[in-house]
């Protein structure tokens, strides 16, 4: 069920990758615009994109000759969906740790 979450946590785990997927918010660009701004060959951008596009986080559009890539909103689902699954147990520790730091200021 959450086989692409762990795919997505696994795309972004590589620094140039996420830097190309952090360059995209701002809207489409191409694989020239996105080498420009990562500072590497449009080879390794091409590389990085195909994983990205794998893991559902960019989608290419046509554009003439060209294609521009964006974010593609199922991989950021599916990367919520996956983290979801943890929060509760994040919270009760939370509340937890928040109980036991008051309990020790209500000793001294």
């Amino acid at each position: 069920m959450f086989a692409n979450g762990v795919k997505v946590l696994s795309a972004l785990a590589d620094p140039t990758r996420r830097a190309v997927f952090e360059a995209l918010p701002q809207g489409p660009r191409s694989v020239g615009e996105l080498a420009e701004l990562v500072g590497v060959s449009s080879s390794a951008v091409s590389q990085h994109l195909k994983i990205l596009r794998e893991a559902r986080l960019v989608m290419a559009q046509p554009e003439g000759t060209r294609r521009l890539y964006g974010l593609d909103p199922r991989g950021l689902a599916d990367a919520r969906d996956y983290l979801e699954q943890f929060w509760p147990s994040a919270i009760a520790s939370y509340s937890a740790a928040l109980s036991s730091a008051h309990a020790d200021i209500a000793e001294t």
